[in-house]
């Protein structure tokens, strides 16, 4: 359990507390690039880090990011006109650049400089992967861009989702970080009655047979590997036939997740905080597929009875047709005799558990079991970073510009060898890892390179 003085630290995110001077560090989604389609189009209301902005797209296509409210006597500029490389508040005229300079006062005389010392507060932006990223930190401690792979990642496939959470970002991260709730939150009771497809041996398992370990095994163990970004974790498993299944999940700090698939995975799953009280859940493709051969056969909910975005691949905002306000549509029937939930929605079913926990969960109350390993660590990492950047100013952990390769973090599901040990997968010491670069044309780089 947290005291509630670490509980509060970990969950509070606006400006001047110390989780919300961590996250300040980071490149940080704020919105979708979809979000913004077309030059001078309607800006776009922004919340962030709890931060009320506005961002709005130029004549030339460039983003800004800005305070929403305007310098001058507070009128939201979101009602603002977007024209001719600015955005003009509503209320007097003034117009705002995207770098928020105040570039007309048409209000004020002709000869007054007074436009030349009014600046909107304004945040720095990159486009990458289909999503506006954000830098809110002090300007002096701002690194390079973080490249999960998006930066190379062509056009077409580029795909990126969000989806609103109403609940503390913490909360959406822990069920990330849990691979044992997929045996229970998750579970299906025919997925225990499917057949031995002939994939429960050492190598890649189907996609199906997975359901079934899943089922087969609901208490896995539970191994944590320190990281220079986070750590990996992996959720072993015995199948039916006495072999071992790995899971092996990533985090990222401080908020990115990629989780297990067959033969590994690059694909991000992050959380990102509106406020203290709500959050989105951005999930984005990083890099070209990392499955070409086709390991795993059909794909994982093809064989589940649940709906989720996931089986859709369709980029913007998810609609949530799954609610608090609608019980998020459980049928208790089905509850009895289908699934283990009752909820028809995969990634609904993850948002009624952390939202049922309310805004902020008090950890101080909690009671802690093996299963938690992976979210005591993320626990730590917050925590120690909020902690030390606080005490003396050292800089949070798994930032850009020192030498590290963000685009070798994968995650991986595989049937263990005998004696093989989990760490190596989804590293460049992965054959499938290597398989998968080899089809694209690319190739890992020779030791001493």
């Amino acid at each position: 359990m947290l005291s509630h003085a670490d509980n509060e630290t970990l969950c509070r995110v606006g400006p001047g507390t110390p989780m919300g001077e961590v996250l300040r560090r980071y490149w940080t989604p704020a919105a979708l690039s979809e979000e913004l389609p077309d030059p001078d189009c309607t800006p776009l209301r922004v919340t962030l880090l709890g931060e009320k902005l506005v961002a709005f797209r130029d004549t030339t296509g460039k983003v800004g990011l800005i305070q929403e409210n305007c310098p001058h006597r507070g009128a939201s500029l979101f009602f603002g006109r977007n024209e001719e490389c600015g955005l003009r508040c509503p209320y007097h005229g003034w117009k705002f650049d995207t770098e928020g300079n105040c570039v007309d006062m048409p209000s004020e005389p002709p000869e007054s400089s007074f436009k030349d010392r009014v600046k909107a507060r304004s945040y720095p932006v990159h486009e990458s992967g289909g999503i506006i990223w954000t830098y809110m930190g002090p300007a002096e401690t701002m690194t390079p861009f973080r490249d999960f792979g998006t930066e190379s990642l062509p056009p077409e496939k580029t795909l990126a989702t969000k989806l609103y959470a109403d609940c503390n970002w913490i909360q959406t991260m822990e069920g990330n970080l849990d691979t044992a709730h997929i045996s229970w939150l998750h579970g299906f009771f025919a997925a225990g009655e499917f057949e031995d497809d002939g994939t429960d041996k050492p190598g890649y398992p189907s996609n199906k047979a997975t359901w079934r370990f899943w089922s087969h095994d609901q208490a896995p163990r539970i191994e944590v590997e320190n990281t220079w970004y986070g750590y990996r974790y992996a959720g072993l498993r015995t199948t039916p036939n006495g072999h071992t299944n790995v899971r092996i999940t990533e985090y990222i700090a401080p908020y990115s997740t990629i989780i297990a698939a067959i033969p590994y995975n690059t694909r991000h799953l992050m959380v990102v905080p509106i406020d203290d009280h709500s959050c989105w859940r951005y999930n984005f493709d990083a890099q070209v597929d990392a499955n070409p051969q086709g390991h795993g056969g059909e794909p994982l909910h093809s064989f589940s009875p649940f709906e989720t975005p996931f089986t859709r691949r369709v980029g913007g905002i998810t609609p949530r047709e799954y609610t608090a306000e609608n019980g998020y549509k459980l049928d208790r029937d089905v509850q009895r005799t289908e699934t283990f939930s009752g909820v028809a929605d995969f990634v609904s079913q993850d948002l009624m558990v952390t939202e049922s926990m309310g805004k902020i969960y008090d950890r101080s109350t909690e009671q802690l079991g093996q299963l938690d390993k992976a979210v005591i660590r993320m626990r730590r990492i917050l925590l120690g970073a909020a902690k030390a950047l606080q005490a003396d100013g050292t800089p949070p952990p798994a930032l850009a510009g020192d030498g590290h390769d963000f685009t070798k973090i994968r995650a991986a599901d595989k049937i263990l060898e005998d004696g093989e040990d989990w760490r190596h997968l989804g590293t460049d010491d992965d054959p499938a890892v290597q398989e998968a670069l080899d089809s694209i044309g690319r190739s890992l780089p020779v030791a001493g390179d």
